[in-house]
């Protein structure tokens, strides 16, 4: 595997945000992938989540997923599915060095001894030699914060894991696990669409050159349905899915994670790079 500075899709977006391109191919949907560049490295904007896929079904999706061009992949070690996910890539075809992949560590598995452990495990379930970015799946106040970053930036210099980041943090509690560790945190991944934003750690984000990565940016499903983006939608040729996640990636340092077990649906999530959405319709969703 090329060291992870090394990786082409870290250098994918080095012309301007607009176009960036998938070294494996043009992502289904729309036009080219795009990238968002966060220190120094370049994102896909949509990426794939695995929360709730188990099994089977998580393997067909996955290996879906990477025909039609995703190669932002994330999963956790709660979502019991890391075996499924890294059977996928491995089954694929698709370079290891082409997918950016993300894992979690347990809310219960925050002791450093504890969190080596974890990162060991999901290596050997992904069946993979380093993982690209490792999050904090949630804070938890009974284990001490500096313990806990203490733990990730040791499996950074072991080369287990390339970056560090947090999900579910408020900006405090970020500060705080920004300040104990010495490796820059990478991402905070938080829920976050159209209706259900946060615009104190957005702000945070941007100004310190931080990614913010958008869970659940379809609302569960609930966003697919609104009457007011299939309108917006109209104006476009677009979906009201497709109007929901280009809210989210047409702001500056975030990328969105839906998901999906439909190539169909998939293909549908792609297609969000040939279009921008207004000044005026941005002003209209922020304050949905």
């Amino acid at each position: 595997m090329p060291p992870a500075e090394q990786r082409p899709w870290e250098f994918a977006a080095q012309v301007p945000r607009r176009l960036g391109t998938v070294q494996s191919g043009e992502a289904e949907g729309g036009r080219e992938m795009e990238y968002v560049r966060v220190q120094g490295v370049s994102i896909p904007m949509i990426g794939f989540g695995t929360w709730q896929l188990q099994g089977e079904t998580c393997y067909r999706a996955m290996l879906s997923a990477l025909e039609l061009g995703y190669r932002h992949i994330d999963t956790a070690e709660i979502y019991g599915n890391e075996q499924p996910v890294g059977r996928a890539i491995a089954d694929s075809g698709v370079d290891r060095s082409e997918i950016f992949l993300v894992t979690k560590v347990w809310s219960d598995h925050l002791a450093y001894g504890d969190v080596l452990n974890a990162a060991r495990g999901s290596l050997e379930r992904l069946g993979v030699e380093q993982i690209d970015l490792y999050l904090v799946h949630w804070p938890n106040s009974k284990f001490a914060i500096a313990d806990t970053m203490r733990a990730m930036n040791t499996l950074v210099e072991q080369d287990a894991i390339a970056r560090v980041g947090v999900s579910n943090f408020s900006v405090g509690q970020f500060e705080q696990a920004q300040e104990t560790s010495s490796v820059k945190l990478f991402t905070n991944q938080i829920p976050f669409e159209v209706g259900r934003s946060d615009p104190s750690m957005l702000a945070f984000c941007q100004q310190n050159d931080v990614l913010l990565t958008a869970y659940s940016p379809l609302g569960r499903g609930r966003l697919a349905r609104s009457r007011e983006l299939k309108a917006i939608g109209a104006q476009y040729g677009k979906t009201a899915a497709q109007v929901a996640l280009r809210w989210c990636i047409q702001q500056p340092k975030v990328v969105a994670i839906p998901k999906s077990t439909s190539s169909e649906r998939q293909r549908e999530n792609l297609g969000v790079f040939d279009f921008e959405l207004s000044a005026a319709d941005l002003a209209k969703l922020a304050g949905a």
